[in-house]
């Protein structure tokens, strides 16, 4: 009979299994996507859609309604996590190449271990060692063409990581519903800003949305949302925040050999060295202590 510490593992591994592998095909996905949704109102139907889907079969199965302070802490960390976070990234994607997205995006470990410090639970020495390394892969990120060319798109980057790193810092001290019902609400509302942004930046209701369009909208509502989102939320919530976000150093690689074997993006020199920075990184990060949060 298994032990729980080995069930635990197991839950552990499915959930890093599912951020590693899902995640790192949506930056590609939100690229399709785009071609005829407008970018805000894409990440509206993305979340809002999955959120409800989640909500309704937590109720269905007898999950008791949110109460309206975790409705509002919910409300508070999809703002961070999805308008900014995600935000940032779909609204880059218009200039910068999915691979480079998924390889900016390697920040947020760095950021989050940096919040989670100001709240008294700073990463161990080789954790430290980990997210310095994968500090310089981005450094040699900022060498791609694609981001000097763009800085609009440079700088979103840079603020959806922040937000991201934030929020998820920030949702371990506030009143969430438990379980998936967190993720839930983080969509819904979420995918209600996203709404609110689309009209206010004016963007036109497509005439007519691409079957590739569709199906990668698709695509991410059911394995970028609803699978990869709640198991984020699970981890983020269950184990120390850098093994949570190591997906942002595993990502880039497979982001990059998906873009470039499926979309025919190139990758220079200097982004083939931070992909490289970044996987001995994440390696770092992993074993750099145990799979287990730190108490609060």
């Amino acid at each position: 009979m298994a032990s729980p510490q080995s069930g635990e593992r197991l839950k552990v591994f499915i959930a890093l299994a599912s951020v590693y592998i899902l995640w790192s095909s949506t930056y590609l996905a939100i690229r399709i996507a785009i071609e005829s949704i407008p970018p805000f109102m894409m990440a509206g139907l993305r979340f809002f859609i999955s959120g409800w889907v989640v909500y309704a079969f937590l109720r269905f199965t007898g999950v008791k309604a949110p109460e309206k302070k975790e409705w509002a802490a919910g409300a508070l960390v999809g703002f961070l996590l999805l308008l900014v976070g995600n935000g940032g990234v779909v609204y880059a994607e218009q200039w910068v190449a999915s691979s480079l997205a998924a390889l900016g995006v390697a920040t947020v470990p760095l950021w989050t271990v940096l919040f989670f410090g100001l709240w008294g639970r700073w990463p161990s020495r080789l954790e430290w060692v980990g997210v310095a390394l994968g500090f310089a892969g981005v450094v040699l990120l900022n060498l791609e063409g694609d981001f000097r060319a763009h800085p609009a798109g440079a700088l979103a980057i840079i603020v959806a990581t922040i937000g991201w790193s934030l929020g998820s810092a920030w949702g371990r001290r506030l009143p969430l519903p438990k379980g998936l019902m967190a993720a839930a609400v983080q969509m819904i509302a979420g995918g209600f800003f996203f709404f609110v942004l689309s009209f206010l930046w004016g963007e036109p209701v497509p005439e007519a949305v691409s079957f590739r369009s569709g199906m990668a909208l698709l695509y991410l509502i059911v394995f970028g949302a609803i699978i990869g989102f709640s198991a984020y939320t699970w981890l983020i919530n269950n184990v120390r925040a850098s093994l949570a976000t190591s997906y942002a150093y595993v990502n880039p690689v497979f982001a990059v050999l998906l873009g470039v074997a499926a979309a025919g993006e190139k990758i220079s020199g200097a982004g083939l060295g931070a992909m490289a920075a970044i996987t001995a990184a994440v390696m770092l990060v992993i074993f750099g202590g145990s799979t287990t949060k730190q108490s609060d």
